[in-house]
């Protein structure tokens, strides 16, 4: 017998996705009339903190 519940795979979208999705359907509704830079920041933060948090790993890593 097979148990599919002992994967831990995780799926989804996320935090960081959803809000860009909420973002991005009030944009095109009309009911914020913010940039798309405000509407994509979700997107554009997490990658930023991210590249930024790769970057001190990587400093530290190295320069041991």
């Amino acid at each position: 017998m097979s148990d599919n519940n002992s994967s831990s795979a995780s799926g989804g979208i996320g935090f960081v996705g959803l809000l860009t999705i909420v973002f991005v359907a009030l944009k095109l509704m009309g009911i914020i009339a913010w940039s798309w830079f405000w509407v994509l920041s979700p997107i554009i933060f997490s990658t930023i903190l991210t590249l930024f948090v790769l970057l001190i790993i990587g400093i530290f890593i190295f320069s041991n």
